[in-house]
Formats: C-alpha cells, structure tokens, sequence
C-alpha cells in the first residue's frame, strides 16, 4: 500500500521556522519526484517545491525561494521541507505528492493527508 505520511507542521510566530517531513512506503522512493503543495482556506492549491528523483534538481515557487529548503533521505524514504522567516500567509495545509515519473510534473499520483501550518502575526 502507498502511503505519504506528512508531519511537522503546527503554530508559529511570523519570522520563526517548521521542518516539514514526508515519509513514504510502499514504492520505490529513487524513482519517485517528491512535490510540496499548499492549501490555504479559500485559495487553489498551489505548488511550493519539488525534488526530482531523476537528477536531484529542486524546484521552487517564487513565495519560497530563499525561505525554504526542500531535501530528501533516500535511506529514509522521507522528503524534508525546511521553512524559515515563515510569513503569515505561509499559513495553510500542506501536502506533500509523489511523481512516479520522476520530474517534478503533473499527475501525482499519490497525495499525503496533509499537514497543518499556521503563522501569527
């Protein structure tokens, strides 16, 4: 069975910093892209990061350049999304999805049940 078990997320201050963790089972970890996604109340979901398997080239959207860090533990089969300087509008459910292609694009074909951020102001 195909599981993505997301954790870390909670309730912080603006400016502080949560690590993000996305464990998988139940496929081959190397073959897969890891994505991060985000939901906040109201708006689309929207892309943050990606890890492909393919080469290990990272990807990220404009809000998190330079604020966060995504990273992955083969030997762990987990995928780590680092988040510093958080900003109130970081605040949403994250998700983390995995490419079985392998390069950071649609369809994900597996999807995390998702994990709550929340940042005060």
């Amino acid at each position: 069975e195909v599981q993505l078990v997301e954790s870390g997320g909670g309730l912080v201050q603006a400016g502080g910093s949560l690590r993000l963790s996305c464990a998988a089972s139940g496929f081959t970890f190397d073959d897969y892209a890891i994505g991060w996604f985000r939901q906040a109340p109201g708006k689309e979901r929207e892309g943050v990061s990606c890890i492909s398997s393919n080469d290990g080239t990272t990807y990220y959207a404009d809000s998190a350049k330079g604020r966060f860090t995504i990273s992955s533990d083969n030997a762990k089969n987990t995928v780590y999304l680092q988040m510093n300087t958080l900003k109130p509008e970081d605040t949403a459910v994250y998700y983390c999805a995995a490419d079985p292609e392998g390069r950071c694009r649609p369809p994900y074909d597996y999807w995390g049940q998702g994990t709550q951020v929340t940042v005060s102001s």
